[in-house]
């Protein structure tokens, strides 16, 4: 019986090959475009920067065995961040 990780890097291949496939510069353009529109958008626009906090800690489990520490750590800071910024957006103070 597979692991969970096992079960997961399993069913995430078709998708991780698919976007190795596009060029380098297309997946940091689509993140860029969701990031930019969930800062500009009002209101509901936290939902983009929540996809992109979701897909950054898909990700992150993906490579995690494979980093060394410091990578782990910057990553980690990364997605700390994204959900931080995800938060304020979705709860603004007034």
């Amino acid at each position: 019986m597979p692991t969970l990780r096992e079960s997961i890097e399993t069913a995430s291949l078709p998708t991780v090959k698919a976007i190795s496939g596009l060029p380098r510069f297309v997946p940091f353009l689509v993140v860029l475009a969701l990031m930019i529109g969930g800062i500009v958008i009002k209101g509901w626009g936290w939902i983009l920067i929540g996809i992109v906090m979701v897909f950054l800690a898909w990700m992150l489990y993906l490579g995690w065995p494979r980093l060394t520490s410091s990578e782990k750590l910057m990553r980690s800071a990364i997605l700390l961040l994204t959900a931080g910024v995800t938060l304020t957006r979705a709860f603004p103070q007034g």
